[in-house]
């Protein structure tokens, strides 16, 4: 085995492992926005077992998703950009209610938080 093929080997390694450390940084995409006294939060976690999420919300007003996957399969070489693990904060625009339930939902690979916002009422229009 050659110098060059050893060095080249390990930089390739070395790539998998730094490109997979930014995915984890930047994963996963998270939408929010306000609806109906509200706030919903999206996050796409394709390829994650429900068992294997999790949420939070702090008493900082951030929402914090953490996420992991176990990638290997015997007799199965990955190489793969996706990360294994996800930890994601969601600064929240505005506080939640007071002891309100606060739901989630994971389906086709998307993650849905809705969030009661404190402070807001519905308006009944006749």
């Amino acid at each position: 085995m050659s110098f060059s093929y050893f060095i080249g080997k390990e930089l390739g390694k070395r790539a998998e492992e730094l490109s997979r450390s930014v995915f984890e940084i930047v994963y996963p995409p998270v939408d929010v926005y306000e609806e109906g006294g509200y706030l919903i939060v999206v996050a796409d976690l394709a390829g994650f077992n429900k068992d294997k999420i999790k949420a939070r919300i702090t008493g900082q007003n951030e929402l914090i998703i953490e996420a992991e996957r176990d990638i290997t399969e015997p007799g199965i070489k990955y190489v793969t950009q996706r990360p294994k693990y996800v930890r994601k904060v969601v600064k929240l625009p505005v506080n939640p209610a007071k002891d309100a339930e606060i739901t989630g939902k994971y389906e086709n690979g998307v993650l849905t938080i809705r969030i009661p916002i404190s402070g807001t009422a519905s308006v009944k229009i006749e």
